[in-house]
């Protein structure tokens, strides 16, 4: 049987996957796309059932399809969400197949190009695109032993309170994950104890316009990446029940329980640094930073943007951060489970080149690795902030494919170059 051959591989068919196969698309380079799942399944499967977008339809999309049933600034539903990207996918045609795992990708010697070892058999590439995305395998730091009387889950699999055994919650990790489940189980009437962390809080809306509008007209979403491995910013915000700004003294005066950094377990007991204070501080400056940013651009260019004090003015202190815990004993304050709303690793083991650095990091510059013939779409962080988004991920992927068409346009020239006569 002859090994199936195509130009480009690309790995993942989810947002990064369907991206790139459209730009392939119209550059006219033959492509095929894996997922071992279904297009979109970590918004199916991997998010919890009242999810809504973080961004507002009229922008979390990509620029070729709106949401057409859903109002500009609704904030839709996980579900909607992967009905979008299964639509966009069969729009532009993009070859994808599910239910193909890829578990090995070698270079062929002498000749170029890899030989990709899937779950229905081998595929040649000339070029590879690990379209994996940043949130592949959920992390759970290893603080509470496994044998600890408590249930322990990764907020990937949470979905609702009612999942959840009887009894308070601890949820660590105050991202926009952790804040917002912390925030629905307080609304099912839990107990809930919320660790925080370094964060950035920006405002849901200021002065008429959602703060996403706020950072492009302010040019931060095309911030550039930052030092390598100071690229994850933990992001606190919501577009839950109408999108509000996650204000974590508003949810402690609701009943959320706020505690410093989860650092250390003994006997039934959890410790906290000292930092719950700091943090929240830290917060509170990047949420008025953004708010003086947005003044000073009304100022500088006059637009019709009505004031907004009320917006700097802050909920009282509640007495979770004026006095902090330092620890909690948990079968005293009857926590039965522990969310951990800590993240996830990347897993590249699947690609055998060498383009990684210590800490299994792809080494690239704006996707393209550091290995020829090799690209990863998806990242955070990969030529701007907004490239782990929907639409940044779109831009992402024309630079990538713009590289892959230079490639094959020098492997297609095959004449000798042109010879400059003297001039006479």
């Amino acid at each position: 049987m002859p090994v199936e051959r195509t130009d480009t591989l690309i790995i993942g068919g989810g947002q990064a996957g369907i991206a790139m196969s459209e730009h392939l698309g119209k550059a006219g380079v033959p492509h095929l796309v894996l997922e071992k799942n279904r297009i979109a399944e970590a918004w199916r499967t991997g998010r919890w059932d009242a999810l809504v977008a973080n961004g507002p339809a009229w922008h979390d999309r990509f620029p070729n399809l709106g949401f057409e049933d859903s109002s500009p600034d609704e904030f839709v539903s996980k579900d909607r969400m992967a009905r979008y990207l299964v639509d966009y996918a069969a729009m532009i045609k993009a070859p994808i197949r599910e239910g193909v795992e890829v578990t090995e990708a070698t270079r062929l010697p002498e000749r170029g190009g890899f030989m990709v070892k899937t779950s229905k058999g081998e595929i040649e590439a000339r070029r590879i695109v690990a379209a994996t995305g940043a949130f592949q395998h959920p992390v759970i730091p290893p603080i509470i032993p496994e044998t600890a009387a408590v249930e322990q889950i990764h907020s990937y699999h949470y979905k609702n309170p009612d999942q959840l055994p009887e009894g308070a919650v601890m949820v660590v990790g105050a991202g926009s994950s952790g804040a917002q489940i912390a925030d629905e189980l307080n609304r099912a009437g839990r107990k809930v104890f919320l660790s925080v962390g370094p964060h950035d809080r920006p405002p849901r809306r200021y002065r008429g316009r959602d703060f996403v509008w706020w950072l492009g007209v302010l040019g931060l979403w095309d911030k550039a990446a930052p030092v390598p491995g100071t690229e994850h910013v933990t992001i606190s915000v919501s577009g839950a029940y109408g999108g509000r700004t996650m204000d974590f003294r508003r949810l402690a005066g609701e009943g959320v329980i706020l505690t410093g950094l989860t650092k250390g377990y003994a006997d039934g007991v959890l410790g906290f640094a000292d930092d719950l204070r700091t943090n929240v501080a830290a917060g509170d400056a990047n949420y008025r930073e953004l708010l003086d940013m947005a003044d000073a651009y009304v100022a500088r260019t006059g637009l019709a943007l009505s004031e907004e004090p009320g917006a700097r003015e802050a909920f009282p202190d509640p007495a979770c951060l004026t006095n902090p815990l330092s620890s909690i004993d948990l079968a005293k304050e009857g926590v039965a489970t522990i969310i951990w709303a800590t993240g996830f690793r990347q897993d590249f083991n699947w690609l055998k080149v060498d383009t990684f650095n210590e800490r299994g990091a792809p080494i690239h510059q704006r996707g393209v690795a550091a290995a020829p013939d090799v690209y990863f779409l998806g990242l955070p962080w990969q030529s701007r902030r907004g490239s782990s988004f929907l639409w940044g991920v779109w831009h992402d992927a024309k630079h990538i494919a713009d590289q892959i068409a230079i490639q094959r346009a020098y492997l297609q020239y095959d004449g000798e170059a042109a010879i400059i006569a003297a001039a006479e």
